[in-house]
């Protein structure tokens, strides 16, 4: 199963968005959520709080 560039949670088959950009370079959506924040808003995952990045960087600054 694909996980979400974004939020990496996994994608149910036949659900979410594949983008394909000019260069090649395949991104797997599960959500148009996922999709804006890092295209449109140009968001980094690891500073947004409700990605399982996040946690892990939150989670490594606490030990």
């Amino acid at each position: 199963m694909p996980r979400c560039d974004f939020c990496r949670k996994s994608i149910e088959p036949g659900t979410g968005k594949m983008l394909v950009r000019k260069d090649g370079k395949v991104f797997d959506f599960c959500s148009s959520k996922c999709e804006k924040n890092m295209l449109k808003l140009k968001r980094k995952p690891r500073t947004t709080r409700w990605t399982e990045e996040y946690a892990q960087v939150k989670k490594g600054l606490k030990k």
